[in-house]
């Protein structure tokens, strides 16, 4: 009797308590529950990506070409601009340092501009973004001011969209521009000597900008050649 009581009793340890059993059952059946639920999340977020992937680099290449347009008028060029780059790597010249895109404008295959970004690091409130494009005989088409932390109502009218100047705005200045019609030497405002005009009281601004365009537009020239005979897609490598 007393063997018979102990084999139950040992049986009854090795069986799990009806409570455990059910906490295991559940806690199987949660984690399943959740990794269907990561599985159909994961699958509705990747199909929204591909559905809206299409309309979403639409949107970009668009309001890219975009800003191109107030440097360079589509008219200018007849090919996919976009498509035809280059990358530049950090560009001490440039005032970046990071890596670029430069676009070649061309029409009927014979080249037209180029399209790039600089920066003049010596702004008034800090960095100070541009865009220009450079033509082929070496003119500066225009410039355009994409990113500035001036102070408003006294630097920022480098930026068209805040100069109160709407009928000349200050960034016109450089419109068909260039060595061949401002010397080198000259390029620069009035109170450095230069040609370039100024509002009285905020001066650093436009300082920066106008010395980082000539130096841009000195780079733009000097690598021009080698830059529209690059393979589209490739990184460029300035010549010692």
């Amino acid at each position: 009797m007393s063997d018979e009581n102990s084999v139950q009793h040992t049986l009854a340890e090795d069986i799990p308590p009806r409570t455990e059993v059910s906490i295991a059952r559940i806690s199987a059946r949660t984690a399943f529950i959740l990794m269907l639920f990561c599985v159909a999340f994961t699958a509705v977020m990747a199909a929204t990506y591909f559905a809206t992937k299409p309309a979403i680099e639409a949107s970009a290449r668009a309001e890219k070409l975009k800003l191109i347009d107030a440097v360079l008028p589509r008219s200018s060029y007849d090919n996919e601009l976009l498509q035809d780059a280059v990358t530049l790597p950090p560009t001490a010249a440039l005032g970046l340092d990071d890596p670029t895109l430069v676009y070649r404008a061309r029409k009927a295959g014979a080249p037209v501009a180029l399209v790039l970004e600089a920066a003049a690091p010596d702004g008034y409130s800090g960095r100070i973004g541009l865009l220009l494009a450079v033509r082929a005989d070496g003119e500066l088409a225009a410039i355009r001011v994409t990113q500035h932390k001036e102070t408003p109502g006294l630097g920022d009218y480098i930026d068209p969209a805040k100069d109160r100047n709407k009928a000349h705005p200050w960034i016109g200045q450089f419109n068909d521009t260039g060595f061949g019609k401002i010397p080198e030497s000259r390029f620069k405002v009035k109170k450095d000597g230069g040609e370039f005009a100024y509002m009285t009281g905020a001066t650093i601004s436009p300082r920066a900008v106008t010395n980082a365009t000539r130096r841009a537009l000195q780079w733009a020239v000097t690598n021009q050649e080698r830059l529209f005979a690059q393979p589209a897609g490739t990184a460029y490598k300035e010549q010692p």
